[in-house]
């Protein structure tokens, strides 16, 4: 870990919530609020976020599946994500999530026409909005984990 964190005190717990605790209150409010006021179908939801957490290197993101009342995506999913361009395992609407959260993260200046022209086809605007800020989030909160170290002693809340 990069932050000192005081013998006998959750790691995450410490960062998020007391060395900034303004910050960090909202931080993970809006974090969780991804998961507990999402719009978007389970597979697009998680090609997006897994595809983040493979682009971030965040352990515990690697290994999460959001479950949605009992109901993950299958063990070959995270595969799939990473062969998102050629896999048969996705349908339009997931394959796009995969391809803005990599884009997102990677090249977002890159986001041309044809790319707009194909996600309005197949998404509506407040979707296009709330994948845009689900991605935002994970980028820079599985980010901000990976970076301190605390990714490996990440723990969330059930939703």
């Amino acid at each position: 870990m990069r932050i000192d964190v005081p013998d006998g005190r959750h790691p995450i717990e410490y960062v998020w919530g007391e060395i900034v605790p303004e910050i960090g209150t909202a931080a993970a409010n809006f974090s969780l609020s991804v998961y507990a006021h999402t719009t978007l179908g389970l597979r697009e939801f998680e090609a997006a976020r897994l595809r983040i957490a493979q682009i971030n290197g965040c352990l515990f993101c690697l290994d999460w599946r959001t479950d949605r009342d009992g109901e993950k995506v299958e063990e070959s999913f995270a595969d799939a994500v990473t062969q998102w361009r050629t896999t048969d395992a996705f349908d339009d609407r997931t394959r796009l999530a995969a391809e803005y959260a990599e884009r997102y993260a990677l090249d977002h200046h890159g986001l041309d026409e044809d790319f707009w022209t194909r996600m309005t086809a197949h998404y509506s605007q407040p979707e296009i909005v709330e994948l845009t800020m689900s991605i935002g989030s994970w980028l820079s909160f599985g980010r901000l984990n990976r970076v301190l170290g605390l990714d490996a002693v990440c723990v969330l809340p059930s939703q």
